[in-house]
């Protein structure tokens, strides 16, 4: 939901700028079973900005081509977990990208490499990843999602008129970053006003850690998150709520809500759950029988049976936070479980 640039507009002493929205907002719909349901028309949703209903653009049924990123780890901290991942290439290009989309590939340690641009040949996909080399102990995940964000942004995407892209990050690794520039409340901000949907794998360096000693990284002690250890955060940090402590129950949705406000602040724990909740996408850990192929399977099958519905805001586009609430004619009635991105964050056009 890229803002469109500015028009000045002569009122009173100085310009007005008027901005045009345009929010692609995907919705997965499950029944009770946790089965996906892909038989809703058009005219059984309803969404709301800033509790104003809109009126929907385009609709559509997981038809939309898919612009993919795969932002992948490669650090020493998951060495034993990359023979699996390199395995996973072909499996993302056939089940995640399909037939009609594209992908690229980022990954990262101590630097952010783009190992492929955009390509809709799966075998190249394949080759990127099967071939990813161990880096070192750095881990610049929000510099990677940043890099992911950039190349998203210019890819062609869905609107009223164009048929365009549906734009996806993939995430595969550890919810831990060192060594960023970019803050992950920033990258989110990015993301979704871009119209791009996060989907995370957890991979955990437990394993790894159980084998060998890691080497401990240059620089400052990791920071452990406001309100668990009993020692205050460091200067210029803002306390993070806590699962105990924030408003709706503490819920991630709560926490994405303030990771996206609070731009500049940092984020301390929960990084990629926050990251999917936060755009609407899908976090899930490989853990025991939970393995890579069997969840981006399952991120795959849920990218093409969503809906997608895109709209242009009515009334004034303001400054500030938008709450975005897609509701289904009787959901509750029929058991029906709704999960849409939550909002986005509209600042100055300057900005």
């Amino acid at each position: 939901m890229t803002p469109r640039p500015g028009i000045a507009i002569q009122n009173g002493p100085g310009p007005l700028k008027v901005r045009t929205v345009l929010v692609n907002t995907p919705v997965t719909v499950r029944n009770e079973k946790g089965e996906m349901v892909n038989n809703l028309e058009e005219s059984d949703f309803r969404i709301t900005d800033n509790g104003v209903g809109q009126k929907i653009t385009h609709f559509n049924l997981g038809g939309d081509p898919i612009s993919l990123v795969v932002v992948v780890e490669r650090s020493a901290r998951i060495a034993s977990a990359l023979p699996k991942i390199r395995k996973a290439g072909i499996l993302i290009s056939q089940t995640v990208t399909g037939p009609t989309g594209e992908g690229a590939v980022v990954a990262y340690d101590d630097d952010v490499t783009t190992l492929l641009e955009f390509t809709s040949n799966a075998d190249q996909m394949d080759t990127a990843i099967r071939t990813m080399q161990e880096g070192s102990w750095g881990t610049r995940l929000y510099d990677a999602m940043s890099k992911a964000v950039e190349m998203l942004s210019a890819r062609p995407e869905v609107s009223q008129t164009d048929l365009g892209h549906r734009r996806v990050m993939l995430v595969i690794g550890e919810a831990h970053d060192w060594g960023s520039e970019a803050k992950l409340g920033e990258v989110l901000r990015r993301a979704q006003l871009a119209n791009i949907t996060i989907y995370a794998v957890g991979i955990s360096s437990t394993k790894a850690d159980l084998k060998r000693q890691p080497a401990p990284p240059k620089g400052p002690s990791p920071v452990t998150e406001p309100g668990t250890s009993g020692m205050p955060p460091p200067p210029g940090t803002v306390e993070t709520p806590t699962t105990d402590t924030q408003g709706q129950g503490g819920s991630l949705l709560a926490l994405a809500v303030w990771a996206v406000m609070h731009a500049k602040d940092q984020v301390t724990s929960h990084q990629l759950e926050i990251a999917a909740e936060a755009t609407g996408g899908m976090h899930v850990s490989t853990w025991k029988d939970r393995t890579i192929e069997k969840v981006i399977d399952e991120v795959g099958g849920e990218l093409h049976s969503q809906y997608t519905l895109t709209y242009t805001p009515s009334g004034e586009a303001t400054d500030g936070y938008h709450e975005i609430v897609v509701t289904v004619a009787g959901e509750k009635e029929r058991g029906l479980k709704v999960r849409a991105r939550p909002g986005y964050y509209l600042g100055t056009p300057e900005n």
